[in-house]
């Protein structure tokens, strides 16, 4: 039998890496960052021998000529590298990722699988922060979040409750870390890929169906819309704190099942497309809900346009 020994979730933004300078408030900076070595080390003191990580791609791994709605990397697995995140092949837990492809089909799901998939900060930020220092192999699990339609947060929690079963059902004895990465509240200049409206909207959704095999030839302008955003955040508050406080809190209370009835469009409205990530916290959250949850960390920080949070998943 195998086991989930600890869990943690933590938003990312690749602004962490390339824009800590632009930080109007750089204590609130150092305390996330030191939230997340602290997870990392928790992680590290129950010496797992994998990691499951949960997150999103931002359109360098999945496009709109395939979306997924579940993905699991059971194979190679290439880091895209954007932003100062890791980049390259990453050590993939194959044996293990095998077997949750095929258990989650026999708990009524149908996750596609790659056996030669690209990542990007959605889930190498977790990566160079939750694992750093950590040389143990990894099973990347990929949700679509910004691409609809959406799986309901109602579906994401079964999802997690099946991964629990299935990773138990997995005889070799491993120690599982399960990691999820995203959220918290944030609202990217991203458009709904079907009615996109404007030169910008018009460009990504195009960089969004093309990119596979050139997705670096979009990247430059890619960037220079986001960062327009952050320079304007001060006209459109890109983060909503009480929503992620209330978040937070229903997370480290066990009281999760409050948010799973959540609209898309609700969600959306109340945290910002970028909030649609909170489905990896979801999932983690179910997959461990044998463990204590705790919140590490909560900052407001919209220089990076997200409402940026940490919370861990213990004996």
């Amino acid at each position: 039998m195998s086991q989930i020994v600890i869990g943690a979730a933590a938003s990312h933004s690749t602004l962490m890496n390339t824009h800590w300078d632009a930080v109007e408030h750089k204590d609130r900076a150092v305390r996330f960052r030191d939230s997340l070595y602290a997870a990392r080390d928790s992680i590290s003191a129950t010496r797992p021998d994998c990691a499951i990580i949960i997150g999103s791609n931002h359109f360098r791994g999945m496009y709109l000529d395939l979306v997924p709605t579940f993905t699991i990397g059971v194979g190679q697995c290439e880091a895209s590298g954007e932003s100062g995140t890791p980049s390259g092949p990453q050590k993939v837990d194959v044996e293990l990722a095998l077997h949750l492809a095929d258990e989650m089909i026999k708990h009524g799901f149908d996750p596609a699988f790659s056996a030669q998939l690209q990542i990007d900060h959605g889930i190498t930020h977790a990566i160079q922060y939750l694992m750093k220092d950590l040389q143990i192999p990894i099973i990347p699990i990929i949700i679509n979040v910004f691409a609809p339609p959406l799986p309901s947060l109602r579906r994401c929690h079964a999802f997690g409750v099946a991964l629990r079963e299935a990773i138990g059902s997995f005889g070799a004895g491993r120690r599982v870390a399960v990691l999820a990465s995203g959220g918290l509240s944030h609202r990217l200049p991203w458009p709904d890929w079907r009615t996109p409206s404007g030169d910008d909207e018009d460009f990504l959704v195009e960089a969004w169906l093309n990119g596979r095999t050139r997705w670096k030839d979009y990247e430059q302008r890619r960037r220079e819309i986001v960062l327009k955003a952050s320079r304007v955040s001060h006209d459109a508050p890109p983060i909503s704190p009480d929503f992620d406080r209330a978040f937070l809190a229903a997370v480290e209370s066990g009281k999760i099942s409050s948010y799973l009835d959540l609209s898309i469009a609700d969600l959306q409205q109340q945290a910002g497309n970028g909030g649609q990530e909170i489905r990896s916290w979801i999932i983690a959250a179910a997959a461990c809900s044998a463990l204590k949850p705790k919140v590490l960390a909560y900052e407001e920080l919209p220089e990076w346009l997200t409402g940026m949070g940490t919370a861990i998943f213990e004996c």
